[in-house]
């Protein structure tokens, strides 16, 4: 089987790992050879060098299987937006950004993650978050998670909460889109000239304007309670 990426590698090895492991052990098992040096050596790698090397590539390949578009849509309730950001059709922010080879199965993340110096972390923990809300809120819901609470960003719950500032907000919102679009780009400049310094200077969301971001959320199905525009 061919390996497209860093994921696929770290499986190989633990699969490798674990193998190399279960051999030795059953060698050991069965042939029951003297406890000499070779075998000492044999069965440190068997019991502890592999079983180690197991353990890590299985997490760390976890936690890279973590970050891919399949594992966000896993559950029922993302279900319409994994449809749409795989959808080539599709129009939409998610869609867009999802085929571009740049970001890959890792559009989920790449958009959604806490760039700062932690982010890695805060980012993971806010996934428990998700998890236990889905147990909580949205296990018994229909099959694209009809009749759950509707789903906000993390950010805008913490400005209608009044956590952060409206400037904090917005700071955040186009600092995502600011890990790439460094807005001094000529062709950017071209299309957003007019209120370029808004932007930069975040007077302006970038979402005021691209706003068809997950054209199925919860929140633009029919029937579904309206939220404010903030």
């Amino acid at each position: 089987m061919p390996i497209h990426s860093t994921e696929q590698l770290l499986r190989a090895v633990a699969v490798a790992s674990a193998a190399a492991a279960l051999i030795i052990i059953l060698w050991y098992l069965i042939r029951r050879p003297p406890l000499g040096r070779l075998t000492k050596a044999l069965l440190l790698m068997g019991l502890g060098v592999f079983p180690a090397v197991v353990s890590l590539t299985g997490n760390i390949a976890g936690f890279e299987y973590t970050l891919s578009r399949p594992f966000c849509g896993s559950c029922h309730v993302m279900g319409p937006y994994l449809r749409d950001a795989e959808d080539p059709k599709s129009t939409s922010l998610a869609s867009i950004h999802s085929h571009n080879l740049k970001f890959g199965e890792n559009s989920c993340y790449n958009c959604h993650a806490d760039y700062k110096m932690f982010g890695a972390i805060t980012t993971k923990l806010n996934g428990m978050r998700h998890l236990f809300m889905y147990i909580t809120e949205y296990a018994n819901t229909g099959p694209d998670g009809e009749g759950g609470p509707l789903i906000k960003l993390y950010r805008r719950h913490d400005l209608e909460t009044h956590k952060i500032t409206d400037e904090q907000f917005n700071a955040q919102m186009n600092g995502m889109c600011m890990q790439c679009h460094s807005t001094y780009a000529a062709v950017w400049v071209e299309k957003h000239g007019d209120f370029a310094p808004d932007v930069r200077s975040f007077k302006q969301l970038c979402i005021d304007c691209h706003d068809n971001i997950h054209p199925l959320a919860l929140s633009r199905r029919p029937g579904a309670p309206k939220e404010g525009s903030r």
